[in-house]
C-alpha cells in the first residue's frame, strides 16, 4: 500500500525539497503551508497535495488532516518542519517576538502532533519525525531564542517518544546543521542585532565573522531532504540523527570534552572581545 506523508512548512526550502522528495520515492504527499499560492514548485507532481495549514490555528490543521484522509484514506508520517529563527542580543528582544518564536516552533508543533497522533493510533501506528537543529546540542549567541525553542522541542519530543511508542508511534528527531535556504532571510528580517545597546558591537562583530565561517559548509536543501527521507524510512526506532553540516566541530566538541573544556572551546569560537 501507497504510504501517506504530511509535511508542515513546506513552501520554500526544506520543506519544499522534502515534499518533492518523498513524493519522486513513491509517498503521497500532503505539502502543507500557511500560503498556498506559494507553492509554485511543488506544482505538478501528481501524487502530491498542496494545503493549507497554520501551525497556530487549530481550524487549518483539523481540516488539513481532514483533507489528507479524504484524499488518501491514511497517514503514515507526519513531519514537523515548520519553523523560523530570529538573530540578536536577548536583551534587545521584545518578549513578544520571543514568544511568537514559541508559539511557532514549539507550541505549533504541539498543536499538529496533538490532532495527528489519534489518526495514527486509531490505525494501528505510524512514525513522526520532529526537524529540530544541531543548535538543540549546544548555545550560540546572538541566536538564544530559537536555540532554546529547539531545546524545548527536543525535551518534549524525547519524552513524548516514549509514550508514543506504546500506540505503536515511532517518533524521531533530525538534527541539521547550516543549510542554504531562505529560513537565514526570514530570521535576518527579524534580527534585532544589539538591541540599541552599542556595547554588544564588538562582540556581534565576532560572533557574525564566526557564523559566516560555519555558512561555508551549509548543505543543500535537496541533500536535507535525502536525509530526512532516509531517517524517516530506515524501519527503526531510532530516536535522533544528527547531519551538522558545517559544525561538525562543534558538535564533537560538544559531545568528547567535558563541561570545562567544551566551554573553554566555545569562548574561543565567540571572543567576548576583539581578537
Amino acid at each position: 500500500m501507497q504510504k501517506t506523508m504530511l509535511i508542515t512548512g513546506s513552501s520554500s526550502g526544506v520543506g519544499a525539497a522534502t515534499a518533492k522528495y518523498f513524493a519522486e520515492h513513491g509517498f503521497n504527499v500532503v505539502a502543507t503551508m500557511r500560503n498556498p499560492e506559494a507553492a509554485q514548485a511543488l506544482e505538478g507532481i501528481a501524487n502530491l497535495m498542496v494545503v493549507r495549514l497554520d501551525v497556530e490555528d487549530t481550524a487549518s490543521i483539523e481540516s488539513a488532516l481532514q483533507a489528507t484522509l479524504d484524499r488518501f484514506g491514511r497517514l503514515d508520517l507526519l513531519i514537523n518542519n515548520a519553523g523560523y529563527g530570529q538573530y540578536g542580543v536577548m536583551e534587545g528582544m521584545p518578549i513578544e517576538k520571543i514568544r511568537e518564536n514559541f508559539d511557532v516552533n514549539v507550541f505549533g508543533v504541539i498543536n499538529v502532533m496533538q490532532r495527528a497522533v489519534p489518526i495514527l493510533r486509531r490505525q494501528g501506528g505510524g512514525t513522526i519525525l520532529n526537524v529540530s537543529s544541531c543548535g538543540a546540542i549546544f548555545g550560540l549567541p546572538a541566536s538564544a531564542v530559537y536555540i532554546s525553542t529547539k531545546w524545548a522541542l527536543e525535551g518534549f519530543t524525547e519524552s513524548i517518544a516514549y509514550e508514543l511508542a506504546s500506540q505503536n508511534i515511532v517518533t524521531k528527531i533530525f538534527e541539521p546543521g547550516g543549510i542554504l535556504t531562505p529560513f537565514h532571510e526570514r530570521s535576518a528580517r527579524d534580527n534585532t542585532g544589539n538591541g540599541h545597546v552599542p556595547g554588544y558591537d564588538a562582540f556581534l562583530e565576532n560572533t557574525n565573522n564566526a557564523m559566516a565561517n560555519l555558512a561555508e559548509g551549509a548543505a543543500s536543501p535537496e541533500r536535507v531532504a535525502a536525509d530526512i527521507y532516509a531517517a524517516a524510512t530506515d524501519g527503526t526506532d531510532r530516536l535522533r540523527y544528527c547531519a551538522p553540516y558545517g559544525v561538525e566541530h562543534l558538535v564533537k566538541a560538544r559531545r568528547e570534552l567535558d563541561d570545562p573544556a567544551y566551554e573553554r572551546f566555545m569562548r574561543a569560537q565567540f571572543p567576548a572581545a576583539a581578537r
